[in-house]
C-alpha cells in the first residue's frame, strides 16, 4: 500500500491568464485536493512561483508535475517533501479589543506563539503569527478555546529549496549552454 503524505510542488511560469486554472484541472483529474496555494513573482525577473501543497503518494506526485510539464506556459515544476525545503504560512487572527484586554495572559501568550500585535483599537485586535500549520493552528485553539476568535485566515505555505539557487535557475543555464555550443 502506498502512503499519502504532503507534497510541495513547485511551478515556475510566465504570468499567462488562465494557467491556474489549468493546473488546477490537472489536481482535479487525479482527484487530488489542493491544501494551500501561494502565487508570486520568483527571484527570476519575468517568471513567476506557484507554490501548492497535496496529500498523494510519491507516485501520483511524478505523474502530475510531468503532466503539470507538458504544458507550453510552464517552465518546469518540481515537487519536493518537508525536508527538502524551508517553508512558513502566515495567519492573521481577530478578536474582540475587550475580551483581549481581559485576558490576563496576553503578554504571556504573545511570547509563548511568537505573535505580534498588528492593529489595536477600541473595536478589535489583529494577531499576526507566522511558522509552520502547527504553530499557527496552535495559537488559533488557544484564543479560540479562551476568547474566542472574530475572524481568522491563514496563507498559502510559501516555500523555497534548501539548496543554494533556485532549482530552474540550474536548467536555464544548462539550456543556455546547449544553445551556445550549437551556435560556435
Amino acid at each position: 500500500m502506498f502512503t499519502r503524505k504532503l507534497y510541495t510542488v513547485i511551478i515556475f511560469s510566465e504570468n499567462t491568464v488562465g494557467l491556474l486554472n489549468q493546473i488546477a484541472i490537472i489536481f482535479t483529474r487525479r482527484q487530488l485536493n489542493i491544501e494551500t496555494l501561494s502565487v508570486s513573482p520568483s527571484a527570476i525577473e519575468g517568471i513567476h512561483k506557484f507554490t501548492i501543497t497535496t496529500f498523494s503518494t510519491e507516485e501520483i506526485m511524478d505523474k502530475v508535475v510531468k503532466q503539470i510539464d507538458k504544458r507550453v506556459d510552464i517552465l518546469k515544476a518540481y515537487y519536493n517533501t518537508d525536508e527538502d525545503l524551508v517553508f512558513q504560512e502566515i495567519a492573521l487572527y481577530k478578536l474582540s479589543t475587550e475580551s483581549f484586554l481581559k485576558m490576563g495572559t496576553v503578554e504571556e501568550l504573545i511570547r509563548k506563539y511568537n505573535a505580534r500585535i498588528l492593529e489595536m483599537n477600541e473595536t478589535c485586535v489583529v494577531l499576526e503569527k507566522s511558522g509552520h500549520y502547527e504553530e499557527t493552528q496552535g495559537l488559533f485553539k488557544e484564543l479560540s478555546s479562551t476568547i474566542g476568535v472574530l475572524q481568522f485566515i491563514r496563507s498559502g505555505r510559501v516555500a523555497i529549496t534548501k539548496s543554494k539557487v533556485e532549482r530552474l535557475s540550474d536548467m536555464l543555464a544548462q539550456m543556455e549552454s546547449k544553445l551556445e555550443k550549437k551556435h560556435s
